[in-house]
């Protein structure tokens, strides 16, 4: 129970990473308020098997003005939070040369302003409490690009310089502001693909096989625990050894 009366923010926790985030925070002892665009199907459910330390945001992240005002009042709440994991991420992947400027600026509003805005709210108040740890979820993608996802890799990639920018400007204070790399990792997305073409990418993974959720959530977890006590600006790549 290493996150015991921790209260956590996760975004993007309707399903894959972001779900297996709070499933583990919750199994440690957390109270978690997951953030999504909609509520999952079975969240009643889920809910009730939480013992009422699972509460539920419906917020769509590209609306960058809504998302303070309607936080402020969820942080209000919660009395604060001790963690904040800026999980949620789109894509809309083109060729360079082919993308329409939408779609490059709403895959940066998604996955990069949204986690400055929410990191810069809830981040006043850790800083008042000096105590707290911000997670960002980047990529492997942010770290060595990929073609045709190029907004994707922007995003990403801007995600670790806010990262350790952050890292640097509350350290002082008792925060500590990392990020998780996840590579190839199952999911419904990978599932879909071709044979052909899930080969080639165990192909350039040593381990041979995909990461699961649980296992980027692994990491997310001793990130957000005080077993990382003494590591702050850092990015921890889950990707198999793919680029190791």
């Amino acid at each position: 129970m290493v996150l015991q009366d921790k209260k956590a923010l996760v975004t993007g926790a309707s399903r894959g990473i972001g779900r297996a985030i709070t499933d583990r925070f919750l199994l440690e002892g957390a109270e978690v308020w997951g953030l999504g665009s909609r509520e999952p199907a079975d969240l009643e459910a889920w809910t009730a098997r939480t013992s009422g330390k699972l509460h539920w945001i419906s917020l769509d992240l590209s609306s960058l003005d809504t998302i303070e005002p309607l936080m402020q009042e969820h942080l209000k709440a919660a009395q604060g939070f001790d963690i904040l994991v800026n999980n949620a991420g789109i894509t809309k992947d083109n060729l360079a040369f082919r993308m329409r400027l939408e779609d490059f600026q709403k895959v940066l509003d998604v996955n990069l302003s949204a986690a400055f805005v929410l990191a810069r709210l809830l981040g006043r108040d850790m800083l008042r409490r000096r105590k707290g740890a911000i997670i960002n979820m980047s990529s492997v993608v942010g770290l060595h690009g990929n073609g045709g996802q190029s907004n994707y890799a922007a995003s990403k990639a801007g995600l670790i310089g806010l990262t350790k920018s952050l890292a640097q400007e509350t350290a002082s204070r008792g925060i500590r502001v990392n990020a998780v790399a996840p590579g190839f990792i199952d999911s419904d997305m990978t599932r879909a693909l071709p044979e052909e073409v899930r080969e080639k990418m165990l192909d350039r993974i040593p381990l041979k096989r995909l990461g699961s959720p649980e296992e980027v959530a692994a990491a997310v977890l001793f990130l957000a625990s005080d077993a990382a006590a003494y590591i702050t600006g850092q990015v921890l790549a889950v990707d198999g050894g793919m680029f190791c």
